[in-house]
């Protein structure tokens, strides 16, 4: 299983949570980041409904897969 970890860490003038490479928005406050994190991290955890998907890959081919909704990742948010 997949695990995301949600680091707060200080961003243009203020607070963010980042991802991978990847900012939120900025907070003006630690605390303020620091929640919309455990939200975000929380929301990542629901199951959904099982979906078909299409993408583009990095090679520029198209995949269809099915997305059986309920392989939702573990998270953690790191201060």
């Amino acid at each position: 299983m997949t695990e995301l970890i949600y680091h707060v860490v200080e961003h243009d003038g203020g607070w963010a949570y980042k991802v991978g490479d990847t900012f939120s928005e900025t907070f003006p406050t630690h605390d303020a980041a620091h929640r919309a994190a455990v939200r975000a991290a929380g929301e990542q955890r629901v199951s959904g409904e099982t979906a078909g998907i299409e993408y583009e890959d990095s090679s520029g081919k198209w995949r269809s897969e099915v997305d059986a909704g309920d392989d939702r990742p573990d998270t953690k948010v790191d201060d």
